[in-house]
């Protein structure tokens, strides 16, 4: 029978002067990379970011004596991939693999425009050296140790092109940034439609009736309780209702922390009021 576990990435400061109201320093999400594992073989969702973390999580896995065989992504933002490198040098025999369409977001990630205008500018000397894109998978499934995983596109939802890995036989979804965990959304990339398109995502996960589910951004302490679907839904329709009443990213920012003010990383609900209303 397979089992799991999740590592978190705790928060870490990120390069801004972009910070909201009252905030004196850019922090990102704490960030979750999972271990779904049998009797001898493993896969791992999510590899993290930095090459410190990447290193970390390397050593997690490795302490848990299992034979990493795959390494699986659920969406181009590079804070769930770039740290795989340095766990591929400690298991050189695993493969790093995605949806094709997530493939094009690792690809777009790696562009000059966001590696060096985005990610190296705000984790200056952190990111490993070597960041490889993954391999696209073939079909939708793939197995470990003769059970079935179950890679599902689900379109936009914090970015375009998102999966989430689904164990039918533990009834558990890794569901990378679908859904998120009392941390406030990212929704910089949800104008025109988004929301729309994210809630639609969230039914399908929602129809799997999952016991479990793994948010991409959570707290180290959280459950994986599959509550977290509705609780996601619940923050875009607040957000997408506080959009329609309001006029300015300040306005939409403080209708929404009405609503959420214990919610972890002020600033990217900010960046999110502010790419909204600049549409």
């Amino acid at each position: 029978m397979l089992n799991y576990s999740t590592y978190v990435a705790p928060s870490k400061p990120a390069v801004s002067d972009d910070l909201p109201p009252g905030e004196v320093r850019r922090m990102w999400s704490p960030t979750t990379a999972t271990l779904i594992h049998g009797e001898h073989d493993a896969v791992l969702v999510d590899p993290l970011m930095t090459q410190a973390e990447g290193d970390d999580l390397a050593g997690w896995v490795a302490a848990s004596g299992k034979n990493l065989t795959t390494i699986f992504v659920t969406h181009g933002h590079g804070d769930h991939w770039f740290g795989a490198a340095p766990v591929l040098d400690r298991f050189p025999d695993a493969r790093l693999v995605a949806t094709p369409a997530v493939v094009e977001g690792m690809k777009l990630n790696l562009s000059p425009a966001w590696l060096d205008g985005f990610w190296r500018d705000r984790f200056p000397g952190q990111l490993a050296e070597r960041l490889v894109a993954g391999e696209p998978l073939a079909g939708d499934t793939f197995e470990l140790e003769g059970e079935q995983l179950v890679a599902m596109d689900l379109g936009h939802t914090d970015t375009d092109g998102t999966s989430a890995l689904h164990v039918p036989s533990i009834g558990l979804v890794v569901a990378g940034d679908v859904v998120y965990d009392e941390v406030h959304l990212y929704l910089a990339e949800s104008v025109a439609g988004g929301i729309d398109q994210w809630l639609a995502a969230l039914d399908v996960l929602e129809q799997l009736h999952p016991t479990a589910v793994i948010s991409g951004h959570r707290p180290a302490d959280a459950s994986d309780d599959p509550r977290y679907i509705d609780e996601t839904r619940r923050y875009l329709k607040a957000f997408a209702a506080a959009e329609s009443r309001t006029n300015t990213a300040l306005d939409l920012y403080n209708a929404v922390l009405a609503e959420y003010p214990n919610r972890l990383n002020r600033g990217v609900l900010w960046n999110s009021t502010r790419a909204v209303k600049a549409n």
